[in-house]
C-alpha cells in the first residue's frame, strides 16, 4: 500500500523509487533515501522555495506601490513570484482551522463532543496574534528565549488566557524570530525602492566573547522626515582589513546606486574600503572632535595637572568614607549632591565631564580633604593638595572646551544630524580657538594644540566641495558658505546636467510612458483633497499660469529663477528641521528640492552606529554569552526597526 506523502516538498517532486525522486522545476534526481526530505528541501532552496514557511507574521509583509499596481514586486524572478503564490494557497490548503471556520460559517455546525472541544480553542487568527505579541515582547524587551518555559511567565500567561499556550523556546528561537526578520527585511528592500538617496553609517564594535561586529545604517527622507533603519550587525571572524571591510559593506538590499554618502569613523582600513567601494567617504565629526581633545593629553602641563585632579576623584570615588564625608560637606554647602566622575580617554568628552563636575564640587571637595576623618588617610597616601591655581585652570579649561562639548552633542543628535552642519561649527570654533591678547599661556597652549589637530580634517577637495554643497542646501546655514558664487555655480550646473539627462530619459521612454498612461487611466481614478471655493473657482487660470510658465522657461532659467528666490529667503532657524522645510516648499523649489534631500540624508557622525552597540551589548550580554551571532543580528535588526 501507498504510504501517504504528507510532506509540501512532494508539490515540486515526484517519486521515482524508493530511494530517489525527480524536480519538477530542473527535473534532476535526487536522494530521498528512507523518505527522509532534507535533500529535497536544500535542493529547493536552490530556486528560492522555502518549505514550511511560517506564516504567522504575513500579516506585517508589505509591498510598494509599484508591486500593488503590477501585481508582483519590482525586479522580482516571476519564477520564484509564482512559487510564493504556489506556496501561500498551499499553506491555506494545509491549514484545516481556516477551512474549517469558512465551512462552519456557510453550513449549520453540527453538535458533537469534537465541536464543543473546538469551541473551547482559540482560532487560527488568534493564536498567531498571541504569538507575534509573545515574541514582540522577547525581542523588544531583549528577554532570553528561555523566558517562554518559565514556570512564572507560563503561569501568568494562564491566567491571562487558559486557552492560549505559548511557543516553546525552540519554536521561538529557530521559527518565529526567523520568519518574523524575513518580513521585516523584504519591508526594508521594498521602502529602500522607493527611495532615490540614501546615507549610510558604518563602525565596527567587540562583544563581551570578544567577537568583532560591523553595524551598518541607513538614513533617508521620506514625506519630509529623516528615518533610520538598521541594515545588519554582522560578526566578522577576518583581518579588519580594508579589502574584508570593503567585503562586509558590501550591498545586500541592491542599493549600491542609491548611496549619497557613508560616514564611518578615521580609521585607515574604513578609507581603504570605502576607496574601494567608489562611495563618499565622510569621517564622523564627533570622533574628529574627539581626537581633538584627547590630543591635550600630549602637553605635559596639561597630563600633569590632570593627573593630580585624577588622583583625588579616583581616591574619592574608593574610599566609603571619603563618600560620606563628601555628601555631609555638600549638605553643609547647599551643593548638588552629585557624585564624582571618572575620565576615560577612549569615551567621548570625559575629561571635559570630570573637570565640570570637579568644578562644581571643588568647595565640597576642599572641605572634605580638610575634615579630621579622611585628612589621615590623605597624609598617609600622600595626595597632593589641590589648590586654587587648579581650580582656576579647571575653570579656564571648562570656559574652552565646552564649545567643543555642544559641537559633538549637536552632531550626535538624532534629530536633523546632518552633514551641513561640519562647515559653519568649525567656522565657529576656529574663531572661539584663535588666540587672543588676554589669554593666559595654559589657555593659549590649549587653544593651538585643538585647532592644530582640527585644521587638519576635512581638507581634502572632493570632500569638502561635498561638505560646501550640503551646507549651501540647509536652510539654516546656507548663508555660512565660503566662496558664494562658486557654490551656486556648481549647483546650478549640477541641477542643469540632471535635468538634462532626465529629459534624455523621457525621450528614449516614450513609448512605455504612453503604455502607462494607458493603464493609468484604465484604473480608478486616486482621490484627490478638496478645493476651497476660491480655488475651485479660479481653477482652470491658475493651471493655464503654470502651464505658461513651465513651457516658457528654459531648464536654466527655472532653476536660476529657483536658486534666486531660496538665496533671498532668511534663514531657517537654528531649532527648525531643514527636511520639512524642504518637503514643506517642495512645490517652491520642485528641481532643487530633490537635489537638497540627496545631502540631507547624509549623517555629521557615525553614533546612529554607536547606538545600535548599546542594544548589541544588553542582547549579547553575560547571561546571555553563547547565543549565536546570526541569533543576535535577528534580535537587533528587529528590535531597532519594528515599532
Amino acid at each position: 500500500m501507498d504510504v501517504r506523502r504528507r510532506s509540501k516538498v512532494w508539490l515540486h517532486f515526484t517519486k521515482q523509487n524508493g530511494t530517489s525522486a525527480r524536480c519538477t522545476i530542473c527535473n534532476k534526481i535526487v536522494s530521498c533515501t528512507g523518505g527522509c526530505t532534507s535533500n529535497m528541501m536544500k535542493h529547493l532552496r536552490g530556486h528560492k522555495i522555502e518549505i514550511n514557511v511560517c506564516p504567522v507574521f504575513d500579516v506585517l509583509r508589505r509591498t510598494s506601490s509599484a508591486a500593488s499596481s503590477s501585481g508582483s514586486l519590482p525586479g522580482s524572478d516571476p519564477q520564484f513570484a509564482a512559487a510564493v503564490t504556489a506556496l501561500q494557497s498551499e499553506s491555506d490548503q494545509l491549514r484545516p482551522e481556516l477551512v474549517g471556520d469558512s465551512k462552519a460559517d456557510s453550513t449549520t455546525m453540527v453538535t458533537s463532543p469534537f465541536t464543543i472541544a473546538a469551541k473551547g480553542k482559540l482560532s487560527v487568527q488568534q493564536k498567531e496574534e498571541c504569538h507575534r505579541k509573545v515574541t514582540a515582547h522577547i525581542v523588544k524587551r531583549l528577554h532570553p528565549f528561555s523566558e517562554v518555559e518559565s514556570p512564572t511567565f507560563r503561569d501568568m500567561v494562564k491566567t491571562l488566557n487558559p486557552k492560549y499556550t505559548p511557543p516553546s523556546r525552540d519554536y521561538l528561537s529557530n521559527t518565529l524570530i526567523p520568519s518574523w526578520y524575513k518580513v521585516e527585511k523584504c519591508n526594508i528592500i521594498t521602502e529602500l525602492s522607493e527611495v532615490s538617496s540614501i546615507a549610510l553609517t558604518c563602525d565596527g564594535w567587540s562583544s563581551i566573547t570578544q567577537d568583532h561586529y560591523l553595524t551598518i545604517t541607513a538614513h533617508y527622507i521620506v514625506e519630509g522626515k529623516m528615518l533610520q533603519k538598521v541594515l545588519k550587525t554582522k560578526a566578522v571572524y577576518r583581518a579588519q582589513t580594508g579589502c574584508v571591510v570593503a567585503e562586509e559593506i558590501s550591498d545586500p538590499y541592491g542599493i549600491s546606486d542609491k548611496i549619497a554618502a557613508i560616514t564611518v569613523d578615521n580609521a585607515a582600513n574604513m578609507d581603504v574600503a570605502i576607496k574601494r567601494l567608489r562611495y563618499v567617504k565622510l569621517s564622523c565629526f564627533a570622533h574628529t572632535l574627539n581626537l581633538a581633545a584627547q590630543s591635550l593629553y600630549s602637553l605635559n602641563s596639561v597630563s600633569q595637572w590632570v593627573a593630580r585632579v585624577r588622583t583625588i576623584v579616583v581616591w574619592m570615588k574608593r574610599c566609603l568614607m571619603a563618600k560620606v564625608v563628601l555628601r555631609e560637606k555638600q549638605d553643609l554647602l547647599q551643593l548638588p549632591q552629585h557624585s564624582l566622575i571618572l575620565d576615560v580617554r577612549t569615551r567621548w568628552n570625559s575629561l571635559y565631564l570630570m573637570l565640570e563636575r570637579f568644578t562644581e564640587q571643588y568647595p565640597a571637595i576642599q572641605a572634605a580633604s580638610l575634615d579630621q576623618r579622611l585628612r589621615k588617610n590623605m597624609d598617609r597616601d600622600r595626595l597632593a593638595r589641590l589648590t586654587e591655581e587648579d581650580f582656576r585652570k579647571a575653570e579656564d579649561f571648562i570656559n574652552l572646551m565646552k564649545v567643543l562639548y555642544t559641537s559633538t552633542l549637536c552632531v550626535s543628535s538624532e534629530k536633523s544630524p546632518t552633514s551641513g552642519q561640519i562647515l559653519p561649527i568649525l567656522k565657529k570654533l576656529e574663531a572661539h580657538l584663535s588666540v587672543q591678547d588676554g589669554d593666559t599661556v595654559f589657555v593659549s597652549n590649549l587653544k593651538k594644540q585643538v585647532w592644530s589637530n582640527l585644521s587638519k580634517r576635512y581638507q581634502n577637495d572632493e570632500i569638502r566641495n561635498f561638505l560646501q554643497v550640503a551646507t549651501a542646501l540647509d536652510p539654516r546655514f546656507k548663508h555660512k558658505v565660503d566662496d558664494d558664487d562658486t557654490i551656486w555655480d556648481q549647483i546650478q550646473r549640477k541641477l542643469i546636467g540632471e535635468s538634462t539627462e532626465e529629459d534624455c530619459g523621457d525621450g528614449g521612454d516614450t513609448m512605455q510612458s504612453e503604455n502607462e498612461d494607458e493603464q493609468e487611466s484604465q484604473q480608478p481614478p486616486c482621490k484627490l483633497p478638496r478645493k476651497t471655493p476660491l480655488e475651485e473657482l479660479f481653477a482652470e487660470e491658475e493651471a493655464h499660469n503654470i502651464v505658461l510658465q513651465q513651457s516658457s522657461m528654459s531648464i536654466k532659467k527655472r532653476v536660476e529663477r529657483e536658486l534666486q528666490i531660496y538665496q533671498e529667503v532668511p534663514p531657517v532657524p537654528m531649532s527648525g528641521d531643514p527636511a520639512a522645510w524642504w518637503w514643506n516648499h517642495q512645490k517652491s523649489y520642485p528641481l532643487l528640492a530633490d537635489l537638497a534631500f540627496s545631502y540631507l540624508c547624509v549623517q555629521a557622525s557615525s553614533t546612529p552606529s554607536e547606538r545600535v552597540f548599546s542594544t548589541a551589548g544588553d542582547t549579547i550580554c553575560p547571561e546571555r554569552a553563547r547565543i549565536l551571532p546570526e541569533k543576535a543580528d535577528m534580535i537587533i535588526f528587529l528590535n531597532k526597526n519594528c515599532l
